[in-house]
């Protein structure tokens, strides 16, 4: 009898020893992730981070309304050209709006974005920030408002054809056309 009690002392041990496992295990993936500012984002656990791939695309695309926001910000002070400025403003405006999604999307699933743009733009807004006059004016237009609008929607366009997450892809579907219209925008006033 003293060998039966032994042995279901033993199991009990073995069986409880097992559910600690498994509470210490569910307790970790509760425990929110760095960077996540959403309960809806925990919940999900690991099955809602992004891929490399698509977690790349997310900070390029962070970066891209990041040097909008900033070089717009350089324009506004710098353009005496009120249609400039008032391009320069509604950058600011639509970028800002489009990085606070982007921020959401990238909380949600747990992904890094930079603190800023990227070391070409910042290059760019410091050239920029020695430039004065129509000159300045021209270059704002020429390489923020067409050429950077080129890029990015070639990027919106790559997300939305690469992309494996879904909530990625819907987030570059939702910004495409107001970089179209930024865009469309920008050539109109570059001609000029």
């Amino acid at each position: 009898m003293m060998h039966s009690t032994t042995r279901t002392l033993a199991i009990a041990a073995v069986a409880a020893a097992g559910l600690m496992v498994q509470v210490d295990t569910g307790a970790q993936q509760q425990q929110p992730r760095a960077g996540t500012g959403s309960a809806a984002a925990n919940a999900k656990g690991a099955t809602s981070k992004l891929s490399s791939g698509d977690a790349g695309m997310l900070r390029d695309i962070a970066q891209a309304n990041m040097a909008e926001i900033e070089i717009g910000r350089v324009a506004l002070e710098k353009s005496q050209n009120a249609d400039v400025k008032k391009f320069a403003q509604m950058m600011v405006d639509d970028h800002t709006k489009g990085l606070a999604d982007v921020k959401e999307l990238a909380s949600a699933k747990g992904a890094e974005l930079p603190d800023g743009p990227d070391a070409k733009h910042k290059a760019n807004m410091v050239e920029f920030k020695t430039i004065k006059g129509d000159t300045f004016d021209s270059q704002y237009m020429k390489h923020a408002g067409v050429g950077d609008h080129e890029a990015t929607l070639k990027l919106l366009k790559k997300t939305q054809a690469q992309a494996a997450d879904a909530d990625l892809k819907a987030l570059a579907t939702k910004m495409m056309p107001v970089v179209e219209e930024h865009l469309k925008h920008a050539q109109g006033m570059a001609k000029k």
